[in-house]
């Protein structure tokens, strides 16, 4: 097979936005079948919270190394062992009954999910062009809350089944990883990355062959992106995974209503988080970009706010619930996929996705550790303190990038020249996808 051959670039956003859907469906996958195996095969209550915690960890370690490497030696060689490491990772935790074992598996599927997610999407933002580009990555958000939804269907069906159900939706995971392995053999290399390295091989002195090291993030024209959406993702990260991990907790103890409600409330509004990411979908490639983002913005901070305006009343949690998942399909995720794909060139793309999702993760691993602290202070400060920071976070992302769309596509292959020289085109033809 001809690995320059130009492919549909709606299928690569299929095939490599599944990694989003693996990536959701492995977390919610282990929540629950540890719980499962703790009463099946005996592990303990300090077994899963070292596997959870390895997980996270895992999950944000592959992402630095991950997206380092997809610059270093190419996206097909990192997302088809990616591929392969979470069906290993998969059949372990599927079959095995020590420790050991489980820690082995979970640390395949922690270190390949994390190092996939930075790969594919550069992979699909290189397959894209201008036209549609913001639309393909958007699709990869539709394909995490399809991750979620599907698991959260399996694990109703075969969540008392025991030990064959845990080991199921491992296996779950594992064959969609599997087939995903397959799909992507079908995939050749991105012909951006390989015209970026052949440029690089020759010594030319384009910004795409020039720019690759991580020193060039931290310096000149890349250090205000690449610090910015460190920030407004760590920040409407810390509060959106806090509000995942903990919210059943508040729901239940603060607010007063049942887990079943809550899980009720969580899926009506599901489609609501669809909509919107379908709404993000149809405006991230148009002049709206902005004017969505900001009305996204003022839901998912607004979300995070209303249990304190509303005393944490069950009709203050609707509107969060209702509120947040609209914000998240406008000016979450998505965005920030979008804006980390055009901000950076080719040698430099999955490093800066990888290491911003790597910080993204981390810090809400280490923020897990003092949220039930937060909470015994009381959930007025804990919510105040989450609409606070998604606030700060939508702001420093308006800060960044509404003045001027961003595309580094359209300006890697100038040259890199002396200061006293002035900035000149290279005469070689840019790649257009169609």
């Amino acid at each position: 097979m001809d690995k320059t051959k130009i492919i549909n670039p709606w299928y690569v956003g299929v095939v490599s936005g599944m990694a989003s859907y693996i990536d959701s469906a492995a977390i919610v996958s282990n929540g629950t079948a540890l719980v499962i195996y703790q009463k099946a095969i005996g592990i303990t209550s300090a077994d899963i919270g070292v596997l959870s915690g390895v997980l996270t960890l895992c999950i944000a370690i592959g992402a630095f190394l991950g997206g380092r490497l997809g610059d270093r030696l190419g996206r097909r060689r990192v997302f088809i062992t990616t591929m392969a490491m979470i069906v290993l990772g998969s059949l372990m935790l599927t079959f095995g009954k020590v420790f050991a074992v489980l820690l082995a598996g979970t640390m395949f599927v922690g270190l390949a999910t994390g190092a996939d997610l930075p790969v594919s999407l550069a992979t699909i933002a290189e397959a894209a062009c201008d036209k549609n580009r913001g639309k393909i990555i958007g699709l990869s958000n539709l394909l995490w809350l399809v991750g979620i939804s599907t698991t959260m269907g399996v694990s109703a069906v075969v969540g008392g089944w025991g030990q064959l159900g845990a080991q199921i939706m491992y296996l779950h995971v594992g064959i969609v990883a599997a087939v995903l392995l397959l799909l992507r053999w079908t995939i050749p290399e991105s012909p951006m990355w390989l015209l970026a390295r052949d440029e690089k091989r020759r010594g030319a002195t384009t910004i795409r062959a020039q720019k690759s090291s991580f020193k060039d993030l931290l310096h000149g024209k890349y250090l205000w992106p690449f610090v910015a959406l460190c920030f407004f993702y760590t920040l409407v990260n810390l509060a959106a995974n806090t509000g995942g991990q903990f919210g059943t907790y508040v729901a239940v103890n603060v607010v007063g209503i049942t887990v079943e409600k809550n899980s009720l409330w969580n899926l009506l509004l599901m489609p609501v988080g669809v909509l919107s990411g379908l709404l993000f979908m149809k405006m991230v490639d148009t002049s709206k970009r902005m004017l969505i983002f900001i009305i996204g913005a003022f839901f998912f901070a607004g979300g995070f706010f209303m249990p304190v305006l509303l005393n944490f009343s069950p009709l203050s949690w609707f509107c969060f619930l209702l509120f947040t998942a609209t914000g998240s399909g406008m000016a979450f995720e998505g965005i920030m996929k979008v804006w980390s794909q055009e901000s950076f060139p080719t040698m430099l793309r999955s490093t800066a996705q990888g290491a911003i999702v790597g910080v993204a993760r981390l810090s809400c691993a280490l923020l897990a550790f003092v949220t039930p602290v937060l909470l015994d202070a009381g959930p007025v400060a804990l919510y105040s303190i989450l609409s606070a920071i998604v606030a700060l976070g939508m702001f420093i992302g308006w800060l960044c990038f509404h003045r001027q769309q961003r595309n580094e596509f359209s300006s890697e292959g100038e040259m890199v020249v002396e200061k006293h020289f002035s900035a000149s085109v290279l005469p070689v033809e840019a790649i257009h996808t169609k």
